[in-house]
């Protein structure tokens, strides 16, 4: 240990300083302009469970992506076969990752395409699908399981990330967003109300397509047979401002091909209409993107084309003229709000996949404060037994070791504020578990002094053996407990998490005031005058 009494004494006074710099911006709630500049602003952030929010459990439906996948595979490996002269009629998705190539006729087969080589090169060229069998000219194959397992991460990963950029821009603080096992997601937004309107934000797929209107069929009587492969039916609604309900329901008969997707967007934005002043999305497609829809509108004026959200057809505007700025709007009877929450979802990306929501809870922020209080409570009680017990039963050197116990928790806090964590009411317990032990370092020493009070050795000579022998007894026993800390946060929920961190910051902590601080206090008095006699 560091033997110059001012030495130590500047490393604590420092240590507080430092503290109390962390720690003030959390405790005043408003920090003044200046401090920003010269000093952190970072704060204690309070969980779901003390200032109320939405808690979401959802499940990502990776078979889907797995289809969406491997039908976006199909059409480049089509397109590859034909232009390497192997004679293929179709390449189609027949159930999720199993896929068919119908051949030509095999008496048609020349000999620089026959089956041999066509197998050989597929096995070269996509060695993520495995050959299962070949009837004929029908030839299957299914995505390899590797493949499976690497797009399915793929698919949770990209989830995570689209919500992340959706809640981001939605304002949220501290949204906790975290994978789970079995294809879950666990998102937690503290501070939210509107429960409806941030699932709806973050579960939407947000899958723009846009694709052309078949004027050809009444959508009000067209049949399956004439729809067949190629065609679909879907719909524009109308929806009621206030309530939100379905008023009308309009047919449109649309070629299934989607001739572009919202994958070349750029940016989305709300805008007003001058005339009625009504809100729409403006889009501004990338570089690639403004030169496919220039295609597209190109080769389709005086047709309708219809923009799709996930299914659901916002608009289908006649293409006057060849469009090549770049940009397209989406419009709809829809409230400013909506308008602003398709912007952010188009804007961050679709979904990899549709999601399911397992679990929904929403903490009100009258029961945050409630579990405030309590906690707060409960800290100052533990406080106060703690402090009467130690004063009581080793009288001034009790009030040594109930100054660690201050300090003690001045730093657990600041140490929170620092790395901004996040404050849980499990983290609250972790905090009253720690005033509990904070003192248990010096009722060892004190037991140890008196110990060896009673042995006929001096005061000092007592004090410099009882912190000497009973440091490794108190080492042993915080590092066996922050042991157990450290495998809670490892491997515990959240809930545990902030448990285990509060825990860990105080065992950490209270070596520190307990050892360190304690004998500075007693190093000094002995400094100032003879120890004849100790208080304890």
């Amino acid at each position: 240990m560091i033997k110059s009494v001012k030495l130590r004494l500047a490393i604590v006074l420092l240590t507080v300083v430092l503290a109390m710099i962390y720690l003030f911006p959390t405790m005043s709630g408003n920090v003044p302009k200046w401090w920003g500049g010269v000093f952190p602003t970072e704060k204690i952030h309070l969980g779901l469970d003390l200032q109320g929010g939405i808690h979401l459990l959802m499940e990502v439906d990776v078979e889907k992506a797995m289809h969406a996948s491997t039908d976006r595979m199909t059409s480049s490996v089509k397109r590859v076969l034909i232009e390497e002269k192997f004679k293929v009629s179709a390449v189609t998705q027949i159930e999720t990752g199993i896929i068919r190539l119908n051949l030509d006729d095999e008496a048609d087969l020349d000999d620089e395409a026959d089956l041999d080589g066509l197998l050989s090169f597929l096995s070269e060229r996509y060695p993520i699908w495995e050959h299962m069998s070949t009837q004929g000219a029908i030839v299957i194959y299914r995505v390899g399981e590797q493949e499976r397992k690497r797009t399915e991460k793929l698919a949770l990963d990209q989830a995570v990330e689209t919500m992340r950029n959706r809640i981001d821009q939605f304002g949220v603080s501290e949204p906790e967003i975290r994978v789970q096992s079995n294809n879950r997601i666990l998102v937690q937004l503290p501070g939210v109300e509107d429960t409806r309107r941030a699932i709806d934000l973050i579960g939407k797929t947000a899958l723009l397509e846009f694709k052309l209107v078949n004027d050809n069929y009444d959508p009000s009587k067209v049949t399956a047979a004439e729809l067949g492969e190629n065609l679909e039916v879907l719909y524009e609604q109308t929806r009621d401002p206030e309530t939100n309900a379905v008023t009308s329901r309009r047919p449109y008969v649309l070629e299934k091909k989607s001739l572009m997707t919202g994958e070349y967007i750029s940016n989305a934005n709300v805008r007003f209409n001058s005339q009625f002043g009504e809100p729409y999305v403006s889009l501004e497609f990338n570089a690639q993107g403004a030169k496919l829809f220039d295609q597209i509108t190109a080769a389709s004026v005086k047709r309708r084309l219809a923009i799709i959200l996930d299914n659901n057809i916002y608009s289908a505007p006649v293409i006057q003229e060849r469009i090549s700025g770049g940009q397209a709007q989406v419009s709809g009877r829809f409230s400013a709000k909506e308008a602003h929450d398709l912007a952010i979802v188009l804007r961050a990306g679709a979904l990899p996949a549709p999601i399911k929501i397992l679990e929904q809870r929403a903490v009100g922020p009258s029961l945050g404060r409630d579990s405030i209080r309590n906690g707060f409570i409960s800290m100052v009680v533990g406080f106060v037994l703690v402090v009467i017990f130690m004063v009581i039963y080793y009288r001034l050197s009790g009030l040594v070791a109930n100054l660690a116990l201050v300090l003690n928790l001045l730093f657990v806090m600041s140490i929170l504020a620092l790395a901004q964590a996040t404050l849980t009411l499990p983290g609250i317990a972790g905090i009253v578990l720690t005033i509990g032990m904070a003192v248990d370092a010096n009722v060892l020493i004190f037991e140890r002094i008196r110990e060896e009070l009673k042995l006929g050795k001096t005061p000092r000579a007592a004090l410099d053996s009882g912190y000497g022998k009973a440091f490794l007894t108190i080492m042993d026993a915080n590092i066996t407990t922050l042991i157990a800390a450290i495998v809670l946060y490892q491997y515990g929920s959240g809930p545990i998490k902030g448990f285990a961190v509060t825990l860990s910051l105080g065992i950490v902590s209270s070596l520190y005031t307990a050892i360190f601080v304690t004998r500075l206090v007693f190093d000094m008095v002995a400094q100032r005058r003879p120890l004849k006699k100790l208080s304890i």
